[in-house]
């Protein structure tokens, strides 16, 4: 797969991820939820930390969060080039590809969001607001919208340490950036072998 070809898939990835979040910034006040069908719903919910809504604390752990973020997104498109420059295959480059764009997708939230939008508390957020937006440079909250309940309930008593207690799965509210990192991530761990082949070793010559 070339560099070319993964570039395209990136930059697909990435317009339909900030269009995504652009209209549920600009359209939907924060917690506001729209019913797709019963197992799949629009909720709208920003992400102020890392996976699971996780918070680094102290008044620079988002900094320091985002400045992760994009140390870590220059080593995935230096993987991402090597792989192409020595022939990787194809399901490597794309499964990069994916992980690169996701990356990428939510660091533009977090590096812009907070300068570009005011905040979403009660209100439909506008983009670039006369008065500023909610925060400062690198300090923007990831925009979250794809739920999925897949089932809701009281699990049986019989199951140890949850027995008893209301559970929903799926419950995590993500976005298209956070899909491509997932799929990316998982196409590594089915097809490791196919993505990482061995290299032949070459047989030694008879005397």
């Amino acid at each position: 797969m070339s560099l070319k070809k993964a570039g395209f898939l990136i930059i697909l990835i990435l317009l339909i991820d900030q269009i995504s979040k652009l209209y549920i910034k600009t359209n939907f006040a924060l917690g506001e939820e729209i019913e797709v069908f019963d197992w799949f719903r629009i909720l709208f919910v920003e992400n102020e930390g890392m996976a699971w809504g996780t918070k680094i604390p102290g008044e620079y752990g988002k900094l320091a969060l985002t400045l992760f973020r994009l140390a870590a997104i220059v080593g995935i498109g230096y993987w991402l080039w090597d792989s192409v420059r020595k022939n990787g295959s194809r399901i490597l480059i794309t499964s990069i590809a994916l992980i690169f764009a996701g990356a990428f997708g939510n660091i533009i939230d977090s590096v812009f969001y907070g300068v570009v939008f005011n905040e979403s508390y009660g209100q439909v957020a506008s983009f670039l607001p006369e008065g500023g937006g909610y925060s400062s440079l690198f300090h923007g909250k990831v925009v979250d919208m794809l739920y999925f309940p897949l089932w809701k309930g009281y699990l049986p008593e019989w199951i140890p340490f949850w027995g008893g207690k209301y559970f929903t799965f799926f419950e995590p509210v993500f976005n298209i950036a956070d899909s491509a990192i997932s799929v990316g991530v998982a196409m590594l761990l089915l097809f490791n072998k196919r993505a990482f082949p061995k290299e032949s070793k070459p047989e030694k010559k008879k005397n």
